[in-house]
């Protein structure tokens, strides 16, 4: 039986910006479908990094020949993913399509009626549930028994049906990636100049910010053991001649234990290679006295999630930090040479161009070695969405990119948006062209690497690539009005997700859902953004930590979630268990967790 996998060609720019990214889904789906079901027969192409035409396509598909032909999309990748299967469908109508990820996870019923031609969606986790139906398939059980595979949805007739969840995979160890299904030649990090992997070392996140959906997609928090991701990267840098990596986990300094054995595994092997992470402000503190122990171990990167000069967007995200917390939690990564990325959301209702410049004077003020502005965009599965979705007027999928403004806000219009946030890039790089990257001090790896970050910039820039500017046509200031975004006003969002219908499916607490609902208010009924005295008080404000409380959260109860790893069981904190176990540990005590102990 021969697989055919597909990363449909969609492009933004944006994160391509460094490069050409290895798509991981591919090396885990396929070792997984290797090692558990004894499928080889598995080809891979690539058109989105070898931006292939749909003519390209269906020559490359004729070679190939199909059984099953499988995609992925996430939200603004969407329509591409479906126009991939569509093709497939047409030349190879016996052929089963199957589309995953995050968007048809949430989205499936509106896919599956705008994309009849879908055979079956796989929903959430994906390595078990396309291993089934591949199984259902090569067993000649499909499409009679599909109703018998679990964490799928499906048409049936003018019905659209969606079956019992399939559990996330317990022990993730058992997914060993095939990297070897990829091209490497072709993904290169611009900043070194090397080539480029995104392996995992956890899934899932136990947190819940309000505007993303990763914690729901994953379900469950699991962390894979520290030696065995070692092992992962060893083979990348020595079989595949990789030189930077990423950690594509949510958080992966969640797990202080996890990540500082990862840490020491990777550094005992010396293997010569360059990494970088995202993770959150709260960490960076936590960890003040292990960051020159994280840079010897060859981390040159860190991204940070700040989000927002005001407050009061902060509390909107949920994400649960100070903006003085992440001015210190920036010098403390410069102080030990390792690189500072700062993420700001900017594009709500309430802003203006006077607030998009208090947030560029803010990010001046921190001054990390690189910021991006992203514009905010409403997942349509999000929490944030449920209360703010009667505001969105743009359905076009395609456009939900972080380069476009979705979201018009009340004293802007979208291309004095777009024109605010490129006065901020280009200030802001011009400034560290100059002044900073050529001149960065004593480390020499730190200077290549920030100069190297500059090349791809310009590189974006000079090809009119960067932010989608030549597509939309923004040349400067002067073009504000001329600015097409050309949104497909055709496009409508049938329904939000059936709540009814994704049950089973993970959903925040009742105390993080009152958390949530309460920052959403705040920030409708402000109308506007705060003002400096406000801002000043927020920042002067209590830390809180992601999941809540002013603590991490503890190593008993990290173990106890993570199932594995060193807690000797395979069982996770049910959600009342993970409340009380991000409760502060005042007195350095453990919380108590009588539940998880009687279950072991």
């Amino acid at each position: 039986m021969r697989i055919v996998l597909i990363q449909p060609n969609y492009h933004s720019g944006g994160a391509e910006v460094a490069g050409n990214w290895s798509p991981a889904w591919v090396a885990y789906l396929a070792g997984y479908l290797k090692a558990k079901g004894g499928y080889t027969d598995i080809r891979f192409i690539d058109a989105m990094t070898d931006d292939m035409s749909e003519d390209q396509l269906r020559a490359a598909l004729a070679d190939e020949k199909p059984d099953i032909v499988g995609t992925t999309a996430n939200t603004p990748a969407i329509y591409k993913a479906e126009r991939v299967l569509e093709i497939a469908r047409e030349m190879f109508p016996n052929a089963v399509t199957v589309l995953g990820g995050i968007h048809g996870t949430f989205m499936y019923q509106q896919v599956l009626r705008e994309a009849p031609w879908i055979d079956a969606i796989v929903r959430g986790e994906g390595e078990e549930v396309f291993l089934n139906l591949v199984r259902s398939v090569d067993q000649g059980q499909w499409p009679d028994a599909r109703g018998q595979v679990k964490g799928i949805a499906y048409g049936e007739g003018e019905k659209v049906i969606a079956t019992q969840a399939e559990a996330p995979i317990r022990d993730v160890d058992d997914i060993v990636a095939d990297w070897g299904v990829l091209d490497w030649k072709k993904y290169i990090y611009i900043p070194t100049g090397t080539r480029v992997a995104t392996p995992n070392m956890a899934r899932g996140c136990p947190f819940t910010c309000s505007f993303c959906s990763q914690w729901k997609f994953w379900r469950d928090y699991r962390v894979r053991d520290p030696k065995k991701v070692v092992d992962e990267i060893e083979t990348l840098v020595k079989e595949y001649k990789v030189g930077f990596f990423i950690l594509a986990d949510e958080e992966p300094t969640i797990n202080k234990k996890a990540f500082i054995a990862f840490c020491e595994e990777l550094k005992a092997r010396k293997l010569d290679v360059l990494w970088g992470i995202n993770t959150r402000v709260t960490d960076v503190l936590r960890d003040e006295d292990l960051l020159p122990f994280y840079r010897s171990c060859g981390l040159v990167h860190i991204s940070l999630g700040t989000e927002a000069a005001a407050q009061l967007n902060l509390d909107l995200f949920h994400k649960e930090t100070t903006v003085a917390d992440n001015k210190r939690a920036i010098d403390l990564l410069r102080q030990n040479g390792i690189v500072t990325e700062a993420q700001f959301i900017v594009g709500l209702e309430n802003e203006t161009v006077e607030t998009i410049e208090e947030t560029f004077q803010l990010c001046m003020d921190w001054n990390p070695d690189m910021a991006n502005w992203s514009m905010f965009t409403p997942w349509p599965f999000s929490d944030l969405y449920r209360e703010m979705g009667d505001q969105v007027e743009v359905h076009d999928f395609s456009q939900y990119n972080f380069v476009t403004p979705i979201m018009k806000p009340k004293a802007m219009e979208r291309g004095e948006l777009l024109d605010a946030v490129m006065s901020c890039y280009r200030r802001f790089y011009s400034k560290k062209a100059i002044f900073s990257y050529p001149w960065v001090p004593g480390d020499k790896v730190r200077r290549k690497y920030l100069q190297g970050c500059l090349k791809a910039y310009l590189r974006s820039a000079m090809k009119r690539q960067f932010y989608n500017l030549g597509k939309v046509g923004y040349w400067g200031p002067h073009t504000i009005k001329k600015v097409k975004f050309a949104f497909d006003r055709s496009r409508k969002l049938e329904q939000t997700p059936d709540e009814a219908a994704t049950a089973d499916w993970k959903s925040a607490s009742k105390r993080k859902q009152e958390e949530i609902d309460a920052g959403i208010r705040a920030y409708k009924e402000a109308g506007q953004p705060l003002d400096a005295t406000q801002n000043q008080k927020a920042a002067s404000a209590k830390v809180m930590a992601c999941g809540g409380g002013d603590e991490q959260m503890s190593e008993h109860a990290m173990l106890s979630a993570m199932g594995g790893c060193g807690s000797g069981t395979d069982q996770q904190l049910s959600e009342h268990e993970m409340e009380r176990a991000m409760k502060p540990c005042a007195k350095g005590e453990e919380p108590p967790l009588e539940e998880a102990d009687a279950r072991r």
